[in-house]
């Protein structure tokens, strides 16, 4: 693990989490797996403090268990979950393109809470959107519940791992650490439950108080609340379908910038109809026939059957091979090469950060060292067409940011420089791992710049945020409008342009670090899809 990777999952864990579970989180991420003993004297916490810092890790994913062979339970900390806070709020923004409000407020109460089960994301959910809505209207707890099912239908969520049923028969002590385990048919499967209801409005603080009161009174008393009849099945994001989504998102695009809407359209469909069939590592989607794929156009495009193949042709003959032709049968059978698709896109890419940092004519020699593979400096002058004390100045650029590899093909043992051949290639693998550790950097940077700017500006803000609490009490018991105007005034005009620029510059880091964050996930994708080749 890298020393960037590090200090971003740290700034992440503080920034969600507080201090203490980022020590313990720290502590896991720098010494690999350990046990709590070790594990509380490496950081200086009571124990009490590392078991709740790992109960909420493991609430959230973040870290894994496991029992040792004598009998002492490791935990250990998984940074490539840790990273992917990063990606919450894509996550959140996805669900509700795609299933409105009640699937984003879903998708955001199971990443706010790690897991929960269905009746209480659902009452949740209803809760918030009742909250929103105008007085008298409500939500009803269905369709909050229709939009779980279709959350859970498309594989956007996920069960999460149980304890197995121990037999009643059975006597064998029970191990240090429960194994979970669910089966692969039971992931999606969502329990019947008629929940009947409708979402509650928050009261005035004194009611809070006074349910506050009773809820406590009840458990003191033994708890008279009826265990939810979904009880221990609990759900969570399934975030390897959001990258799904992602990629094939990003795949469409590429495929429309390069063509047309139309085989854009095409591509989407044969996506669309294998999203759920193919699975997450795949190099490929599952074949399907030309005329499965004109079944399954949407309703607005009115293209023939013939139009349709030749578009199809059009893609399979493309250079780029996002589209394969595997057989004949039922007017052709294609795929979407998704392998090939990362390339291009990570290859794209880096020809992208090239140009911003090098100018275009650096840009095209990259490009040329893509396209050839390996050139000696004097073919890339004269490809290139650039005159050769520029090319080579180019060239030790690129080399030193380890943009591109120079390899030596000795003609003789004794490696003479006048008998070896000099040629420049580009390591893609290499550069693109050089350029994802460089993002974790950059992300890094802008979290700690916009935590700088709270700080400097911690003060202004508490005023004002007492400010916006005075004013919203003052309108709910019916002030008048020269006593709301009176308490505005109490942020003069330069505290009120500098929270403008604060907030104008925070609003910039947080795009910042998003557009960032793509470009992560589509070198991370091409890493992933290349380690996993045989």
């Amino acid at each position: 693990m890298t020393q960037a990777e590090l200090r971003l999952c740290s700034l992440l864990l503080q920034e969600h989490f507080g201090e203490i579970v980022e020590k313990v989180g720290n502590s896991l991420l720098r010494t690999g797996p350990r046990p709590l003993r070790l594990l509380a004297g490496d950081t200086g916490l009571l124990p009490d403090q590392v078991k709740k810092a790992l109960c909420v890790l493991i609430q959230h994913n973040l870290v894994r268990y496991e029992v040792q062979p004598r009998g002492s339970v490791e935990y250990e900390a998984r940074s490539e979950r840790i990273l992917r806070i990063l990606r919450y709020p894509r996550y959140i923004y996805t669900a509700k393109t795609l299933y409105g409000d009640p699937g984003e407020l879903l998708v955001e109460e199971l990443l706010l809470h790690g897991h929960l089960s269905m009746s209480c994301a659902v009452a949740r959910v209803a809760d918030r959107l009742t909250e929103t809505m105008e007085d008298g209207k409500t939500m009803d707890y269905s369709e909050v519940s229709s939009t779980f099912v279709r959350l859970a239908d498309t594989h956007f969520i996920q069960r999460c791992p149980m304890v197995p049923e121990i037999p009643r028969g059975a006597k064998a002590p029970p191990p240090p650490a429960p194994a979970l385990a669910i089966a692969e048919k039971d992931m999606y499967v969502v329990p019947r439950l008629s929940l009947v209801g409708k979402g509650k409005r928050r009261h005035s603080c004194d009611e809070e108080e006074e349910g506050e009161h009773k809820a406590k009174r009840q458990k003191q008393e033994g708890g008279t609340s009826e265990t939810p009849p979904d009880d221990g099945i609990y759900w969570q994001v399934n975030l390897e379908r959001f990258h799904q989504h992602f990629r094939d998102q990003a795949l469409v695009s590429a495929v429309a910038s390069r063509m047309d809407q139309t085989s854009s359209e095409v591509v989407r469909t044969m996506l669309r109809m294998s999203e759920v069939t193919t699975a997450s590592g795949a190099s490929h989607t599952q074949p399907l026939s030309s005329n499965e794929i004109f079944r399954s156009l949407p309703a607005g495009y009115n293209i023939g059957k013939q139009v349709l193949d030749q578009y199809l042709a059009l893609l399979a003959d493309d250079p780029l091979e996002f589209v394969g032709k595997s057989g004949d049968s039922g007017g052709g059978t294609y795929t979407v090469n998704l392998h090939k698709a990362l390339v291009s896109l990570a290859t794209a890419t880096l020809e992208s950060i090239v140009e911003e940092r090098f100018g275009s004519r650096c840009a095209r020699i990259f490009r040329l060292l893509l396209r050839k593979k390996h050139l000696e400096q004097k073919q890339v002058e004269d490809f290139a067409m650039i005159p050769a004390k520029e090319a080579k100045d180019m060239l030790y650029r690129m080399l030193s940011e380890n943009l591109v590899s120079l390899q030596e093909i000795p003609k003789t043992p004794d490696h003479a420089p006048s008998r070896t051949f000099y040629l420049y290639t580009v390591n893609v693998m290499a550069a693109a791992r050089m350029l994802l550790h460089r993002c974790y950097k950059s992300v890094a940077n802008l979290m700690e710049r916009r935590q700088h700017e709270m700080r400097e500006n911690k003060r202004l803000l508490e005023k004002s945020q007492r400010v916006e609490a005075i004013l919203a009490s003052m309108q709910a018991t019916g002030a008048e409008a020269a006593q709301l105007h009176e308490v505005e005034e109490m942020i003069t005009g330069p505290e009120r342009q500098q929270l403008e620029t604060l907030k104008r510059n925070v609003n910039k880091i947080d795009a910042s670090e998003n557009q960032v964050d793509e470009t992560i996930f589509v070198l991370e994708s091409f890493i992933e899809s290349t380690m996993k080749r045989p």
